[in-house]
């Protein structure tokens, strides 16, 4: 079993999101240690990229707040290195194809291996080309998460054949940020799924409350929540860290008893 796949055993999964350097990368390092040990399970860390084409305006801002403050990859890897001395939950980056080339692909996934993240979700990477990604993941050991969305229909099932780590399955068309209602049959996604393999699947994209978080892990086996974790990081800036630890606290303990 891969370390990420040992995040859901056993239980529902709350994986959080920050996006590395906003309000700080000092920030950042501490936002990890409290998120962890508010009871994340999986931390998902986004490396800031100047067109984030998945991306509501929320994280959009926070990569360029990020970037704005002088967040780079190498300073980045050096943060997760530290991190690693003292927290032993599954991390993955989550970036855009772009970062990857400019950095040198092989060069970018066997730093992120030697730093200690255990895998990788790109989102503008589509299926059908992420073998010039997925042979150097597996050659250093990362896990590269595959998404499936409400349009995958078909496809979905050949996702999941090749699938590590976790499939993300995207709760909603468009892009991140927090959403009033969401309405996809998420349970019909996740049973093309496990029809074809025993993979955890994770539900993201518009999930911001505890009410939320368990309609989502009922059919899932975890919740992932972005855009309401950097909007309390946008709100309260190199304050944020209780307040943040606070949230992660509510969402893991609303979906421990699933």
């Amino acid at each position: 079993m891969s370390k990420i796949a040992e995040a859901f055993d056993g239980k529902k999964a709350f994986i959080p999101f920050i996006t590395c350097g906003d309000p700080s990368l000092e920030v950042t390092e501490r936002l990890v240690y409290a998120i962890a040990e508010a009871g994340a399970d999986l931390i998902e860390l986004g490396i800031p990229f100047s067109d984030p084409t998945a991306e509501g305006p929320v994280i959009m801002v926070a990569d360029e707040r990020a970037l704005a403050g002088g967040a780079t990859t190498d300073k980045i890897f050096a943060m997760v290195k530290r991190i690693r001395e003292k927290v032993t939950l599954p991390m993955v980056f989550m970036t855009y194809a772009n970062v990857i080339y400019s950095y040198g692909s092989e060069r970018f996934i066997s730093q992120a291996a030697a730093v200690g993240i255990d895998g990788l979700i790109l989102p503008d990477i589509p299926f059908e080309e992420k073998d010039e990604f997925d042979g150097i993941c597996k050659q250093y050991g990362l896990d590269l998460v595959s998404m499936i969305a409400p349009t995958s229909n078909d496809r979905i099932r050949m996702i999941a054949k090749e699938a590590n780590g976790f499939v993300y399955c995207v709760s909603s068309l468009g892009v991140t940020g927090v959403r009033q209602e969401i309405t996809t049959d998420i349970g019909a996604m996740i049973h093309l799924v496990k029809e074809v393999k025993d993979i955890p699947c994770a539900v993201g994209f518009g999930i911001s409350t505890p009410e939320q978080a368990v309609r989502m892990a009922a059919v899932a086996d975890g919740a992932i929540v972005g855009s309401a974790i950097v909007k309390l990081c946008a709100q309260y800036g190199e304050e944020c860290v209780p307040y943040v630890a606070e949230y992660v606290k509510s969402m893991k303990d609303a979906i421990r008893d699933l």
